[in-house]
């Protein structure tokens, strides 16, 4: 068959970007790190200045907050994830406060322009198809709104379904690199990780529609739901957790009143064997943040019920999972959303 698209390299992609252009970088294990590392390279060597990056929570390097690339790169992430977070807290790098649901609105209301969106994608299917993989997010909104969108064709990005599918034809130039993804190995539960997870298990019940944040806590829950019976997912993520209870049968979505029978989520972070999951796979939908995210959604769901971890909680019973004091720890993400 004949190829559909032309590549070129990502040195040769990156001189789109503009000195004070906007920068989107698609997320978590799908960050195009040979466009970032392309894109680095030019600021290196004097050819860029004030250029602002957005993206969300990200695996991997991220040498732009580096001090050598202050007054080249400007870091306004909407999620701060462990590879910038100490950078924002010495206050090389910021955060922009908001919630993941309303993070793709920054783009198609035109709070922040989108100059050029550094995205990667799977090969095109025989009709022009290439799937976002593992991360939709605001990423879509961001190719929506952008000027210029450069997409990395990785055989390994997973092909999934729902709003990740678009056509070549929406992008300006293409790259062709084979690095695979970024796994994420969620730790082992500890006993008091243990220890929480039944007791939340208590409180969810059969039939029961599930949020699930980042961290231990949530897959140490999940562990403890296989007896439960006919659980949905509607979520901002999921990891590893679900795929005992996917084999089992106890994750089944029948009770579920939107994307009946699915597993419906915006980015999916894990192991070789959740992107394996997720690959072809009609059952999982990855949607737009604005979707999924969406309280008039979530409201929809029945039994639906929102699990996720906190930093700290005062004496009146105040739940903080943004920050520690004054400094940012990972941002408002989604939780709010669901709860």
């Amino acid at each position: 068959m004949k190829k559909q698209y032309q590549a070129v390299t990502a040195a040769e992609a990156v001189k789109v970007i503009k000195s004070g252009d906007h920068v989107h970088i698609s997320s978590v294990s799908n960050v195009p790190q040979c466009l970032v590392k392309a894109m680095c390279d030019r600021g290196r060597a004097g050819e860029l200045k004030n250029v602002y990056i957005h993206h969300l929570h990200t695996e991997g390097a991220a040498p732009y907050v580096n001090p050598e690339f202050e007054g080249i790169f400007q870091h306004n992430a909407f999620f701060v994830g462990a590879n910038v977070r100490e950078s924002v807290q010495k206050g090389l790098a910021d955060y922009i406060p908001v919630f993941l649901g309303e993070t793709s609105k920054l783009y198609r209301e035109r709070y922040i322009k989108c100059n050029v969106a550094m995205i990667q994608v799977c090969p095109p299917d025989k009709f022009g198809y290439v799937s976002l993989g593992s991360s939709v997010d605001a990423t879509l909104a961001a190719m929506e709104s952008a000027e210029f969108v450069i997409a990395v064709v990785n055989k390994h990005v997973p092909r999934t379904f729902g709003d990740a599918l678009v056509h070549i034809s929406r992008i300006n130039v293409f790259v062709e690199d084979d690095t695979p993804l970024l796994t994420v190995d969620m730790p082992e539960p500890t006993e008091v990780d243990k220890t929480i997870g039944r007791y939340c298990a208590e409180l969810i019940e059969d039939g029961a529609c599930l949020q699930m944040g980042i961290g231990s806590i949530p897959n140490a829950i999940l562990s403890c739901l296989h007896n439960h019976k006919d659980i949905g997912i509607h979520t901002e993520m999921f990891s590893d957790g679900i795929l005992p209870l996917v084999k089992k049968g106890v994750i089944t979505g029948n009770n579920k009143k939107l994307d009946k029978g699915k597993i419906v989520s915006t980015f999916v972070m894990g192991s070789q064997k959740i992107y394996n999951f997720i690959d072809g796979n009609h059952e999982v939908l990855l949607k737009d943040v604005e979707y999924t995210n969406d309280p008039f959604v979530i409201a929809q769901q029945p039994k639906m019920t929102s699990i996720n971890s906190g930093i700290q909680i005062d004496l009146s019973g105040q739940v903080c999972a943004d920050s520690l004091g004054e400094r940012i720890y990972s941002g408002v993400g989604g939780q709010i959303d669901y709860v």
